[in-house]
């Protein structure tokens, strides 16, 4: 099987050399696995999905633990929360000894609040989402970035048929006690359908006929295994009353597209979701880009009650801001970077501490055009991929 490198790689050769337990979350096969035995091929390798690892572990806890030679990896123990305690008194034993124990999980929230009473100050925590365009060409709007679909996108369909499925009977059934999965299933595709909007969650509970709360959770339990993304409205005052809901994106195109039945590239260009799925892919990669460099999240969106609405704004190391519009067009015009002026201006005007770098236009790249830098003072126009590229 080919081989395709992952940029996280590097923050994880790092946290091994710093801390004695690594803890890497995300969403299924997203390449957790794969990327910890392949850096790490002399670990030993326990997948606790498999009903006879688990039963031995909980049958004698120090006694399975006391079989192990460490380095070790311990993979999806959102199934035995319970290893955190265990592992951290072996840590205890032996402070010293860095890129020990490097465990996996699938369902963050439950992971990070195990990690922060029994692990702190022991692990590193690390999240792996998708493939980056930047990390594979083949990356794409219809496919997504998911390894297994970029090695055989004959087989996307029933791979992503497979892949939901997959989810609906494990994580989701383990994380909340939903009674209907089949509801649950209906809310995704509802949700794909409000891809790149603002959250109003009575959208959901009324053509579901669940309760706002019950929306609420399903939402969390999205998010929390990595699927999703609400995205947080901008929340300095630039001297307009803001809208203060999250937009939500899925973080995978592919996923979105099969949620949508979106089978083809002709299909997709004829679509009326495009638009949103361009953004979300442009708002995913940034995301990506963060989460790869070690940064934290730093990736919000603007509208205010007057209609003016800017797609992003990215916040930089050393303090900076780039506005940004995602735009599905390959012929990008200068009235498209308009709602960024007007902000860029309101921005000024109410002497924000961050400065603003140059906003950018990024659009998907026509066949044979050449392609423009300057599209109105202050606003670059750029190509999907070549944005991709300057995110680092």
């Amino acid at each position: 099987m080919p081989t395709i490198s992952r940029t996280i790689e590097k923050q994880l050769s790092r946290a091994a050399k710093a801390f004695s337990a690594v803890v890497v979350t995300g969403p299924r096969r997203s390449g957790k696995t794969w990327l910890l035995r392949h850096q790490f091929p002399k670990a030993q390798y326990f997948l606790f999905e498999d009903p006879d690892v688990i039963g031995r572990f909980r049958a004698d806890p120090q006694g399975f633990l006391d079989g192990v030679t460490p380095p070790v990896i311990l993979d999806e123990i959102q199934n035995v929360p319970e290893v955190f305690n265990f592992v951290r008194s072996r840590i205890d034993q032996n402070p010293g000894k860095k890129g020990q124990w490097f465990l996996t999980g699938s369902q963050e929230s439950s992971l990070m609040q195990n990690v922060s009473e029994s692990m702190a100050g022991r692990a590193a925590i690390l999240q792996m989402l998708p493939l980056s365009l930047s990390e594979s060409p083949k990356v794409s709007l219809l496919r997504g970035g998911y390894p297994e679909v970029i090695l055989r996108p004959n087989a996307a369909e029933l791979w992503f048929s497979s892949y939901t499925q997959t989810y609906l009977e494990r994580d989701v059934r383990n994380a909340s006690a939903i009674v209907s999965l089949e509801t649950f299933r209906r809310f995704m595709s509802l949700l794909a359908t409000r891809h790149g909007a603002v959250l109003n969650m009575s959208e959901f509970s009324a053509p579901l006929g669940v309760s706002v709360p019950t929306v609420s959770r399903w939402l969390d339990i999205l998010e929390t295994s990595g699927l999703i993304l609400r995205l947080p409205p901008f929340f300095e005052n630039v001297g307009k009353r803001l809208i203060k809901a999250p937009k939500i994106y899925w973080l995978d195109s592919g996923l979105v597209c099969h949620l949508l039945g979106i089978r083809s590239s002709a299909e997709l260009e004829r679509s009326p979701f495009l638009g949103a799925i361009f953004e979300g892919a442009v708002a995913s990669e940034i995301i990506k880009s963060q989460v790869n460099q070690g940064q934290r999240k730093a990736l919000y969106y603007f509208r205010d009650q007057q209609g003016l609405k800017v797609d992003f704004i990215k916040l930089n190391d050393g303090g900076t801001a780039t506005l940004i519009e995602a735009k599905a067009t390959r012929s990008p015009q200068s009235g498209m970077v308009a709602p960024m002026i007007r902000l860029t201006k309101a921005w000024h005007d109410t002497a924000q501490q961050r400065k603003l770098t140059p906003s950018m236009l990024v659009h998907r790249a026509a066949k044979n055009a050449i392609e423009s830098a300057a599209i109105a003072p202050g606003c670059r126009a750029m190509t999907f991929e070549r944005f991709v590229e300057q995110l680092g």
